[in-house]
């Protein structure tokens, strides 16, 4: 009989969930709105009735061994979810335990950043790598920093949030009530903060003028910079410099063998590895410079999430 498991990615705009294997194979991935609910419960109760159809329409027989949760804030040595700021429920949500009430099963909650990483190493690029980093860009910026071949949790499970580090002092607001942090420059909504500030201070023509902050994209301002609209390339220029130099910052704690970049701010390529990669080295110290890889995932887009939520599972058996 095989042996399943539940990977549930919970961002600030959607939330992902599939079944996968141990060996990686995904045998179903769907998404549902995380912010199209009047509360949590109405939220909790329709993507719980959405996996249980999931699992019902598998046409083979198998044994749900877990769930596996990546969420913003979300605590791995307690199971909630806390006071997220990208998510609409500002309060202390006991996830695992309700998960276990509805499936009678084991279930993990972590940063999502951080199964991001676990997926990586099971899956992934980072595949033997004992020291390394997965950075995550949507909605916000997430971070798992992998040290010694073991993830860092620090002692109260929030290690590693490396997007509400400062980067400017009294700079762009941001959803954790904090002014500065590097969320609010680099991440998708990060980068069209950025170009809205650079269409008002600018008088260049764009083909980005008149679409409201709402309705851009990632994707259009990766379009635009491809048709060499200089203010979405001055947007990715001033994005990876931001990012490159928190990136050198952050090696000096770690020394990782290699940083990922996953999200949907990462499939612009080279439009931010370049001058993310151009920054981080001219400001690393000189020890440091030409030995840290700056990789994308290789976790494919739609199936990453799911991966790294249900590989959580599968280290935990691995482990015990």
């Amino acid at each position: 009989m095989k042996k399943l498991a539940v990977g549930i990615d919970i961002g600030g705009t959607n939330t992902k969930y599939g079944i996968a294997d141990r060996e990686g194979n995904v045998y179903y991935n769907s998404r549902i709105s995380t912010t199209g609910h009047k509360d949590f419960e109405t939220y909790f109760d329709f993507l719980c009735s959405e996996i249980k159809k999931a699992l019902e329409s598998l046409t083979f027989q198998y044994e749900l061994v877990g769930l596996g949760v990546g969420a913003p804030n979300g605590n791995f040595y307690t199971g909630t979810i806390e006071n997220a700021p990208n998510l609409p429920w500002k309060v202390k949500i006991p996830l695992s335990k309700l998960l276990y009430e509805k499936f009678n099963v084991r279930s993990i909650v972590t940063n999502d950043a951080n199964a991001a990483a676990i997926g990586e190493m099971v899956y992934g690029g980072a595949k033997g790598m004992r020291d390394f980093i997965v950075i995550t860009l949507g909605t916000g910026l997430g971070s798992g920093i992998v040290a010694n071949g073991e993830l860092i949790n620090g002692h109260d499970g929030y290690a590693g949030e490396l997007g509400h580090v400062n980067v400017k002092v009294n700079g762009r607001l941001c959803g954790c009530g904090k002014r500065g942090c590097l969320e609010t420059y680099v991440s998708a909504t990060g980068i069209n903060r950025t170009v809205f500030k650079l269409l008002a201070d600018e008088l260049a023509p764009s083909s980005l003028r008149g679409i409201s902050f709402n309705d851009l994209s990632t994707k259009m301002i990766s379009d635009a910079a491809a048709k060499e609209d200089k203010i979405a390339i001055k947007a990715f220029e001033y994005t990876g410099k931001i990012l490159g130099r928190k990136l050198a910052d952050t090696i000096v704690h770690t020394s990782p063998e290699a940083i990922f970049i996953f999200g949907g701010l990462a499939n612009a390529r080279e439009l931010i590895f370049e001058p993310t990669i151009r920054h981080m080295e001219a400001n690393l110290m000189s020890f440091y410079q030409n030995k840290v890889k700056i990789l994308p995932s290789k976790l494919g887009d739609e199936t990453a999430p799911i991966l790294g939520a249900s590989s959580l599972i599968w280290n935990d058996l691995q482990e015990k």
